[in-house]
């Protein structure tokens, strides 16, 4: 029995009940009040004017996006970022009223009439797309201007228009009727490294670009530029907003950042062991007898996989807490089932609820663990976690 009390529920697509999630085989559980701490710490970490767009893209990180949208909206967070146009469609249909800036690239008839339908907000990298987006608006006779933000390339080399033509790209879009521009922005590439280097010369950058802009009697309504490590790690980049993403969800983006706030994991992965067995001495177990037993051994058969988002590539590398106590995983884990060697608890029986990350008792396991072992990174992890998991919030 789970000592917190337990709301659950299944953010997107799923249906749940409480006879469901105690049925459940395994799940994601969200800490919500985990969740809300981060944004408070990160709210009075930044100065009063300084506003927190909180990233949602990717399903809030596989937190489930609409939860965590009203969590972070009611916690201090007053933007909500995504990816693409259906993310944000989906926040407006379940009823959040805040400003969403869509983050990835925009271009087609589709896509602008939803964003006009829905009052997102697109980024613009380049005169082609507002220019697109501005034909496309008066073909369709929408009469009023919508919301535009000019993202700026000064060293991510990905979306945006080169910073060194920033002034003549905001004019641009300054002239087309249809667009108003609300912010102008960067992406930082290397802000979780401990060499400041490359995110200061693109701070210059950012900053020279704004200085045209300035030049020519444009004054930005709104400037962004620093994601998580950058908000930890330097407040000279906060700027008018700050967009963070895997800090909300209490992880650290470097461990160098680590004790610049006090955040808390909000995610927990669980499953339920639904088999015991003993096995003799040689016994093979799993695709491929990676393992073979070197004396008699007591295994717990745990329902999840790598369909449910554990990697396959962490057979025989990761450990999970049962009643407080870490066992090691063995064999290959397979599509729907994994197992744990249980020989030093006698006392674990079917329907134990497994920590596969998360903490229990004294010990946790956590996603930057299992990203250390498969050379990856934390937010990797996050999003793998599959919509056949049920996401459960804990209060």
């Amino acid at each position: 029995m789970l000592s917190r009390k337990q709301t659950p529920h299944v953010p997107e697509n799923q249906q749940c009940d409480t006879y469901a999630w105690f049925s459940q085989r395994a799940w994601v559980e969200i800490d919500l009040g985990a969740l809300s701490h981060n944004v408070h710490q990160l709210r009075n970490f930044l100065s009063p004017h300084t506003e927190l767009m909180a990233v949602v893209k990717a399903d809030a990180y596989g937190h489930g996006s609409v939860t965590v949208a009203q969590t972070v909206l009611q916690s201090g967070a007053s933007w909500l970022g995504v990816a693409t146009v259906p993310e944000g469609i989906q926040l407006r249909e379940a009823g959040i009223k805040a400003p969403i800036l869509i983050l990835g690239a925009t271009h087609t008839l589709e896509q602008i009439h939803a964003i006009a339908h829905w009052k997102l907000q697109p980024t613009l990298s380049s005169p082609k797309q507002a220019l697109i987006f501005s034909d496309t608006l008066e073909a369709i006779k929408f009469t009023s201007p919508i919301p535009v933000h000019i993202k700026l390339d000064t060293g991510m080399s990905r979306l945006g228009t080169n910073w060194q033509q920033a002034g003549e790209f905001v004019q641009l879009v300054q002239r087309l009727p249809h667009l108003e521009i609300k912010s102008i922005y960067s992406h930082l590439a290397t802000a979780d490294s401990l060499d400041p280097e490359v995110m200061m010369q693109q701070h210059q950058r950012f900053s020279e670009a704004i200085a045209q802009i300035k030049a020519l009697g444009i004054e930005p309504p709104c400037l962004h530029l620093a994601n998580s490590a950058a908000t930890l790690a330097a407040p000279g980049l906060h700027y008018d907003m700050v967009r963070v993403g895997l800090a909300i969800y209490g992880l650290s983006p470097a461990l160098h950042l680590r004790s610049r706030l006090d955040l808390k994991p909000v995610l927990q992965l669980k499953a339920r062991v639904t088999h015991i067995k003993t096995i003799a001495a040689g016994t093979g177990v799993s695709y491929g007898h990676q393992f073979i037993a070197p004396h008699e051994m007591r295994l717990a058969v745990v329902g999840i996989g790598y369909a449910d988002g554990v990697p396959r590539n962490l057979s025989g590398k990761m450990q999970a807490l049962i009643q407080g106590r870490r066992v090691p995983q063995i064999g290959a884990i397979t599509m729907d089932q994994l197992m744990l060697d249980v020989s030093t608890l006698p006392n674990i029986q079917e329907g134990e609820i497994v920590t596969l990350l998360g903490e229990e008792a004294k010990e946790e396991i956590s996603a930057d663990d299992w990203a250390k072992q498969l050379n990856t990174i934390s937010w990797e992890i996050l999003c793998g976690f599959k919509h056949r998991l049920p996401r459960v919030g804990v209060i």
